[in-house]
Formats: structure tokens, C-alpha cells, sequence
């Protein structure tokens, strides 16, 4: 029962996707929505020093959540499948979820901070996007902590796959909420976000290349190993073979001539 409920995970949460970013929340797009009211939406926001700290401080805990320490763990868990040491693996592990928990956390107090100070009127892609992905965020780490016990079972390796990926699905879905975050309060205030999304685009490309030369990497590595490997087994050859040419082996008897 629990294998079809995770086997049906994750189409359901690409139909909820879907219908957040096609179908408009409380009846913003519905055509005998007041037209007053859109004209306020549209107006230029009138930033307070308060409202702007607060804007900022949404902004630094969604990035430092979904933009940086979400990819972070994923990097950590990576490494850890292909270290050797078992000791190093586990702190890979627990630093895997730590990094996963703070970003939880931080993630929470985004959305905390929203709620309360913002217009939440959900009639846009950031704000449906957002909350879907709190929704998951906390999905996500529930899943980490039904990992099943058993390795080589087919249970195992669904739970593997259905966790990797809600995981990159979050980082993605949430590094490009920031992007139309950044874009919605140029749109708002008017102000330049060029050096941010600069900065992030710097970032976020790091962090991809990283994640997608790293099992090349440990692959080249590997290769190299053998390589010196199977040269030292032919040099070992070589030289067992040339001490047995300049000290051949006697293999004719002795004969012993006893005299009477």
C-alpha cells in the first residue's frame, strides 16, 4: 500500500504544479474581478524602510534556503556515495541533513514573514509557486526519515528515486522562484536587481557544474587508479623476469664421482 502511495507521489505533484501556475487563486483572473483592484496591484509599490527590510529579509531566507543550502545538501550526499572512508561518509550524511533541516527552517520563517506582512493575494506565478513549495519543502524531509531500513529491495530503490528527485525538483522549482521573485519587486518598486541576479546566476552555475562533473570526475579518477595499478603489475613483470634472465636457474644434476 505504502509502495503505490509513493509511486503516486510525484504525478500528483506535478498535477498540483500545473494547476497552481494555470489556474489563478482566489478568482485573480476572473474577468468580473473588479478592475480597481488590479489597477492597485499594478500600481508601483511605496517602499517604507520597515517594508524594505522585511522585503530583503524574505529575500535572504528563501535564497539562503532553496538557493543555497537545499543544492548544498544535495552536493553533500553526492559526495558522500562516493568516499570510501566510512567514517567520512557519515558526517557527509548528518551534514546532508543539517543543511536540509536549516534550509526547513529558514524556509519557514520566509514564509512566516510573508504571511503576515505581505499582500498574499496569490494572483501571480512567485506567490502560487512559493506556496507550493513550502508545501513540499516539508514533504521532502518526511520522506528523508521513512527511509527503509533494507538495502537491494525494490521498496528501497523507489523510495531512492522518489527522493532524489522531489529534492532536485525543489532546488530547481526554488532557484527559479527566486529569479521571478527578484523580477516581481523590480517590477513593483523599480528598483535595479541586476547584481543579484548576477550573483545568482554566478552561483547557481557553480553548483550545477559541480553536481554534473562530479561522478565524471571520480569516474577519471578511477580510471587513473587502475592505470597505475595494471603499470605497476607489468613493472613488477618486467623486473621478476629480468632477475630470472641474469640468474638463470641450474637445472643439471651434479654428479657425484666417488673414488675407491
Amino acid at each position: 500500500m505504502l509502495l503505490f502511495g509513493r509511486k503516486r507521489l510525484l504525478p500528483a505533484l506535478s498535477g498540483c504544479v500545473v494547476l497552481l501556475l494555470v489556474n489563478p487563486i482566489h478568482g485573480a483572473s476572473d474577468n468580473s474581478a473588479d478592475p480597481n483592484q488590479r489597477d492597485n496591484a499594478m500600481q508601483p509599490l511605496e517602499l517604507t524602510p520597515r517594508l524594505s527590510l522585511q522585503l530583503k529579509l524574505h529575500a535572504f531566507l528563501l535564497w539562503s534556503s532553496v538557493g543555497f543550502l537545499m543544492p548544498i545538501g544535495v552536493l553533500l550526499i553526492r559526495v558522500s556515495s562516493n568516499v570510501r572512508s566510512p567514517k567520512t561518509a557519515k558526517a557527509l550524511f548528518y551534514c546532508h541533513v543539517a543543511s536540509q533541516m536549516a534550509g526547513v527552517i529558514l524556509a519557514t520563517a520566509g514564509a512566516a514573514l510573508s504571511v503576515k506582512n505581505f499582500e498574499n493575494a496569490f494572483d501571480n506565478a512567485h506567490q502560487r509557486v512559493g506556496l507550493l513549495l513550502y508545501g513540499l519543502l516539508w514533504l521532502q524531509p518526511l520522506i528523508g526519515f521513512l527511509r527503509p531500513d533494507s538495502r537491494g529491495l525494490k521498496v528501497r530503490s523507489v523510495w531512492y528515486f522518489g527522493h532524489w528527485f522531489l529534492g532536485i525538483t525543489l532546488c530547481v522549482v526554488g532557484v527559479a522562484n527566486v529569479y521571478t521573485g527578484l523580477h516581481a519587486y523590480k517590477e513593483r518598486t523599480g528598483r535595479s536587481v541586476k547584481l543579484c541576479t548576477a550573483l545568482l546566476t554566478v552561483e547557481v552555475s557553480g553548483m550545477a557544474l559541480v553536481y554534473l562533473v562530479q561522478d565524471r570526475w571520480d569516474h577519471v579518477v578511477r580510471q587513473r587508479r587502475r592505470r597505475q595499478e595494471e603499470e605497476e603489475e607489468a613493472g613488477g613483470d618486467e623486473r621478476s623476469s629480468s632477475e630470472g634472465a641474469a640468474y638463470p636457474a641450474n637445472d643439471h644434476k651434479e654428479v657425484a664421482v666417488v673414488v675407491p
